[in-house]
């Protein structure tokens, strides 16, 4: 089968389109033919290595996490999933241990998804049946986005009527938060690029700070004197972080998602995607209904994965890339 891998740590250049073989699933483990790929920032992070002494790959490493596919084999013991079942989740790269004992539990492992069949451990809430009325493009696009976004909010009680500002309002996560404050009837202060005004509204946003022509904490406070409510970056490393935190209130809160986290005494929690049962039953729920809207901007087939990445690291993105592996 064509799969997208990466040789040996570094950047794009190490990246290439190959054969490798078909796996067969073991106990507990299903096979499903991948309809679609989302792409994230942490597949590169990954394989640029500065997470090698947690999370060691062993080349040729597949990439890809976020994916919505078919089932095409089961294996022994499973039983929350058959052939021909379409599902939609995430899976980390089995050295992850830790981490992705955190990011669901069990666990959820593949082989990766950038491939035309991926192997998935069954019995994990990363994977969940795609309900009907959910687009597979659509689909591969929402789990890490999505469940990077419940956890935030679940961080503190957002309400109606507060005031958020959202750092990096237009990437793939903002693709989730932002909608889902908006949901909640929280006034969202997004930024984002004067070009990138009209998507970030669509999402839900009732302003945006230009972050290219304005200093972002300055012009926040011109506009809320008092302050915002609460931050939540999901861009920003952690040493410019301090620098903004002046836009919130006292008593406000301070929320991350972004690589590098900052320091314990920042006074920000860096929240971490995680499944929990039920979750991707309710991420599906809430874009069948609209609430989480279709953010893919660019789509590659899967003969252009190494462009894909490439724009990821390189260009501006606007919401969510996807590749089509075997679209139907």
């Amino acid at each position: 089968m064509k799969a997208l891998v990466a040789r040996g740590y570094g950047g794009v250049e190490m990246l290439e389109l190959t054969d490798v073989p078909v796996l067969a699933p073991g106990p507990g483990q299903i096979q499903v033919r991948i309809t679609a790929a989302g792409l994230n920032p942490a597949d590169l992070r990954l394989v640029s290595g500065v997470f090698k002494e947690a999370v060691p790959l062993t080349f040729p490493h597949v990439l890809g996490g976020d994916f919505a596919g078919t089932v095409t084999r089961a294996g022994e013991d499973v039983e929350r999933f058959a052939p021909g079942d379409e599902i939609f989740g995430f899976g980390l790269v089995r050295s992850a241990g830790s981490m992705a004992s955190v990011a669901a539990a069990p666990p959820s492992f593949t082989t990766g998804t950038m491939a035309e069949y991926a192997l998935f451990d069954a019995d994990t809430p990363a994977l969940e049946h795609r309900p009907a009325g959910l687009d597979a493009g659509h689909a591969a696009v929402l789990p890490t986005a999505a469940l990077t976004a419940l956890p935030l909010l679940r961080a503190w009680d957002f309400t109606r009527g507060m005031k958020v500002l959202v750092i990096g309002a237009a990437g793939g996560v903002g693709g989730a938060v932002v909608p889902l404050l908006a949901a909640r009837g929280v006034h969202v202060i997004a930024t984002a690029i004067a070009s990138d005004e009209g998507y970030v509204r669509g999402l839900g946003a009732a302003e945006l700070i230009d972050y290219r022509s304005a200093e972002v904490a300055d012009e926040s406070l011109r506009r809320h004197p008092n302050g915002v409510d609460a931050l939540v970056n999901l861009a920003l490393p952690g040493t410019s972080l301090p620098a903004v935190a002046r836009a919130v209130r006292p008593g406000g809160r301070l929320l991350n998602i972004a690589f590098p986290s900052p320091g314990p005494d920042s006074g920000f929690e860096t929240v971490y995607t995680k499944a929990r049962p039920g979750d991707l039953e309710e991420v599906g729920a809430l874009a069948v209904k609209g609430v989480l809207p279709d953010t893919v901007t660019r789509r590659y087939d899967l003969a252009d994965a190494v462009r894909a990445y490439a724009d990821l690291a390189h260009e501006h993105v606007r919401g969510k890339l996807l590749v089509a592996v075997s679209p139907r």
